[in-house]
């Protein structure tokens, strides 16, 4: 199942209304599409993530999950809606003390508990579409950083969620583990379409993968659109951030 996600008019403040992070942001994250947040530190990217998990709650506006608020509903209802979120956390944030196998198996065994026949396939079949046939017995500190992302990433879709979030999936990576990232991100998009949102600050992955890309900056949408239409847009903000890229790209060649 895919879900379409709109926020209208969100903004938030923290220190008691003195830093005003999300200024009024509205964006419509189509179903079943893949698209990418861009923007300068600090601008609100991941602020706006944790509303839509509905890890905070807005000064005002609305989220809406399949026409759905999500801004005012109970614990109860919350948790039934997190159930149908996955997520890649930028450090995977294994269980240190679980296999692979445990790890990936963990929100079936949590949430919906079948057969242990049953988990034996699904967990070996997520595994296997993200190019891991092997390890299951090994531990978080005995794979590589690659092989942990494909971990994350199989644990986050182990249930079928309808909606992914990726709370930037390469930062900090070296260049080799960053394209396997964009892979598995690339692999996810074609197999299950899963409605899918990335922060990120990688421009070249935003431009070859993402349906749709939303640059925000000073709190607000600067920018939403086609990778085309991005390399065409004139905001200041868009345009001082493709610069610095092309500069670090030419820098490194």
């Amino acid at each position: 199942m895919e879900v379409e996600v709109e926020v209208v008019n969100l903004r938030k403040s923290f220190r008691g209304g003195r830093d005003q992070v999300l200024k009024g942001i509205s964006v419509l994250f189509p179903k079943g599409k893949l698209t990418y947040i861009l923007g300068p530190s600090g601008t609100g990217k991941s602020v706006l993530i944790k509303h839509i998990l509905g890890l905070l709650k807005p000064d005002s506006g609305q989220i809406l999950i399949d026409q759905k608020d999500v801004t005012n509903l109970s614990n109860k209802e919350l948790t039934q809606i997190r159930l149908k979120i996955g997520v890649l956390f930028q450090n995977s944030a294994l269980f240190d003390d679980k296999t692979v196998f445990e790890n990936v198996a963990f929100p079936l065994r949590e949430h919906e508990n079948p057969p242990e026949a049953e988990i034996q396939k699904r967990v070996k079949k997520t595994l296997s579409l993200l190019g891991m046939h092997e390890g299951y017995d090994k531990y978080p500190n005995e794979i590589s950083g690659g092989m942990k992302k494909r971990v994350g990433l199989a644990r986050a879709i182990i249930a079928e969620p309808a909606l992914l979030l990726y709370d930037e999936p390469t930062t900090g990576l070296d260049p080799i583990t960053r394209i396997t990232v964009d892979d598995l991100i690339a692999t996810v998009k074609r197999e299950l379409k899963t409605t899918s949102i990335v922060i990120s600050h990688d421009i070249p992955a935003a431009l070859h993968l993402a349906d749709q890309i939303v640059f925000l900056s000073g709190g607000h949408v600067a920018f939403c659109g086609s990778a085309s239409d991005l390399k065409k847009c004139q905001h200041e903000s868009v345009v001082g951030f493709l610069e610095a890229e092309r500069r670090t790209v030419e820098a490194l060649s």
